[in-house]
């Protein structure tokens, strides 16, 4: 199977699933019946836009509706952004391997391992000539939390730099971005129902940006972009965010103790705020760790980004019946080295 195919979600879903930072957890139950209900009308279309979901949004994030752009997924929009303004691309990296691979030309400032990854965002500093400088806060691989608004002065002296703040995972951890849409147009913040509302499969993503780019992007794309049943899961979903709350709470725990449990094995383990962390594999490197886990049926992503060795991993923690199982192979693998 290609490298490409295994990281657009390509894994079989039989076995324990590590590799996409899915959340380990179904949908919520209100998500479920409400997204069953609509099934029988799958002959009609949406409302244009997702309007009725525009307003959850717009309720959840306190950003006027004519700020928020819905699209089948997050994807879809950062690919379009960096169509629009990807040219010379600025990354914090290790990043979300997406953007290394849609950015036309990148710079980079390297997290350092002596430092846990972390990094405080008063020492950003990004080359004149950028299109545009993305910011992942909660930072994918490695968990950490970013804060641009200790950097405010760098948005304002780059107004001709888009600053891209993607927020997946913004429910765990870190401050949102999404108020400074309305003092420099040149913010725009992407987030995801895929993370911590448990709708991945559901393909739900939005933007919050100014009017003119909002505009723009809702012009250019499908005015239904979401079928009837992953608008209606998300709706309900947001309507429960107690419930949603509560295992976010149970994820970061479940999160903490499998870190630990993995420390305990040999495995060096860093600071996280989300459900997936970097793990630094003695012994092997890290294609030879993952390929033996692979025939064991648990699936987890090796990472190939510059500044890593090969023998970095993303870990993301699963249920505790799973993580108990993915600790007891590792104990055997390490044993029989």
């Amino acid at each position: 199977m290609k490298k490409s195919r295994l990281e657009k979600g390509g894994f079989p879903l039989e076995g324990i699933n590590l590799a996409l930072c899915e959340n380990p957890l179904p949908p919520i139950d209100e998500a479920i019946e409400r997204a069953k209900k609509e099934i029988h009308l799958g002959n009609h279309y949406t409302e244009p836009y997702s309007w009725k979901l525009k307003e959850r949004i717009s309720d959840y994030v306190k950003v006027p509706v004519e700020n928020i752009h819905i699209n089948a997924g997050s994807e879809l929009i950062l690919r379009q952004l960096f169509l629009l303004y990807g040219q010379r691309a600025h990354l914090i990296s290790p990043t979300y391997y997406l953007f290394e691979e849609i950015a036309e030309k990148k710079t980079c400032t390297f997290l350092a391992e002596k430092e846990d990854f972390l990094f405080n965002m008063k020492k950003l500093e990004i080359p004149k000539d950028t299109t545009v400088a993305v910011i992942v806060n909660p930072n994918n691989p490695t968990g950490t939390v970013f804060n641009i608004k200790e950097n405010l002065s760098l948005i304002e002296r780059h107004p001709d730099t888009i600053f891209l703040i993607d927020e997946a995972f913004i429910e765990f951890g870190g401050n949102t971005a999404a108020d400074l849409i309305f003092e420099y147009k040149n913010v725009i913040v992407t987030r995801t129902f895929s993370k911590a509302l448990s709708l991945a499969g559901f393909r739900v993503g939005y933007a919050i940006a100014g009017k003119e780019l909002i505009s723009y992007l809702n012009n250019h794309n499908d005015a239904y972009p979401l079928a009837r049943p992953a608008e209606a899961a998300a709706i309900a979903s947001l309507e429960h965010l107690d419930k949603i709350n509560a295992r976010v709470v149970m994820l970061k725990d479940l999160t903490k103790d499998f870190a630990k449990s993995l420390q305990n094995l040999g495995i060096t383990t860093y600071p996280t705020e989300t459900y997936f962390f970097l793990g630094k594999i003695p012994y092997v490197s890290a294609d030879e760790f993952a390929k033996v886990l692979s025939e064991k049926n648990i699936h987890i992503r090796p990472l190939h980004q510059e500044g890593l060795g090969n023998n970095f991993l993303r870990f993301a923690t699963s249920t505790s019946e799973n993580n108990r199982i993915v600790l007891d192979t590792i104990r055997e693998i390490f044993e029989n080295l």
